[in-house]
């Protein structure tokens, strides 16, 4: 349950993403960020708020660790649009996690993947994905490299 104890702290961060999340040939586009996050019930949570200087919003994940599943929920909110999109679900399992939801991005279904690797000390890597298919295919749309500051 202590999976999100290595985010706590003030992190820089190099984000890439998509300028259309559900297309794979559309550009990246590279924009940084300021990430400060805390732990709380003994590490069976976790939140942090993230803000994009350079892009005018900022955003939050609330992290909760479900005893009996042993699985982890994660909610992200925008500033953009107040409101808490869909829990992504899952855990972690040698060093690396995965995390599976459902939501709609652009007015259509997707099944959303975000994968937490890399992990030390002193950087941490997040990637989102989006699926149209039920998870046959992604298009992977938003990398997040970390740095502890």
């Amino acid at each position: 349950m202590n999976d999100f104890d290595f985010l706590a702290g003030t992190w820089d961060v190099a984000n890439r993403w998509r300028t259309d999340f559900l297309d794979e040939t559309s550009a990246w586009e590279e924009f940084p960020a300021v990430s400060r996050a805390t732990r709380h019930f003994g590490g069976g949570a976790s939140f942090d708020e993230i803000e994009f200087p350079t892009k005018g919003f900022s955003g939050l994940t609330i992290r909760l660790f479900d005893r009996e599943r042993e699985e982890w929920s994660l909610y992200w909110s925008s500033s953009r649009t107040g409101k808490l999109f869909p829990p992504v679900v899952g855990r972690f399992s040698g060093g690396r996690g995965e995390f599976y939801g459902e939501d709609t991005h652009a007015g259509k279904d997707i099944l959303a993947r975000f994968v937490w690797s890399g992990i030390t000390d002193t950087s941490a890597r997040w990637e989102q994905a989006f699926s149209l298919d039920g998870g046959q295919t992604w298009v992977d749309n938003w990398v997040m490299e970390l740095t502890r500051r």
